[in-house]
């Protein structure tokens, strides 16, 4: 193995669960983009991360799921995935898309991975989520959704 590979995983998704339950925390979330989606595991000597992304119609693409493991984050390992998507689909899509919670973690990193902020689905976590859902100390309520040109 080179020192960092991306790697396309088309079978046995679910052997990266742990990893993708960081990214969304109900199962039967992921379970519905998961099968459909294309999915990158970016492996280095430290450890991984990994992104989901379908094809939502109309020259989107969207983000689904994008972790990383928690000795990795903070090194730059999301947003080296993120530019690996902007290449790999640039020619096949107008729009990346990416939607999250209101989170002083989460909203910052699309900032500066160069995501526009854009609609909102009010209290969509309340609404899809059996339990609370906290990040950055900060209850989520709202899904807000950011794009990015390709």
């Amino acid at each position: 193995m080179n020192l960092e590979e991306i790697i396309n995983i088309t079978e046995n998704k679910k052997k990266y669960l742990e990893l993708l339950l960081l990214g969304d925390e109900k199962e039967e979330m992921i379970d519905r983009y998961l099968e459909r989606g294309d999915m990158y595991v970016l492996k280095t000597p430290l450890g991984m991360a990994l992104c989901v992304v379908t094809d939502e119609g109309d020259g989107v693409l969207e983000l689904k799921n994008i972790a990383v493991e928690p000795v990795c984050q903070k090194k730059g390992y999301g947003r080296r995935l993120i530019r690996f998507i902007c290449q790999k689909y640039k020619n096949q899509f107008h729009t990346l898309q990416a939607g999250t919670g209101d989170s002083p973690l989460t909203v910052p990193f699309y900032e500066h991975c160069g995501f526009i902020r854009g609609s909102v689905i009010p209290h969509f976590f309340m609404d899809h989520y059996d339990h609370p859902i906290y990040e950055g100390g900060k209850q989520l309520d709202d899904m807000i959704y950011f794009q990015l040109k390709l």
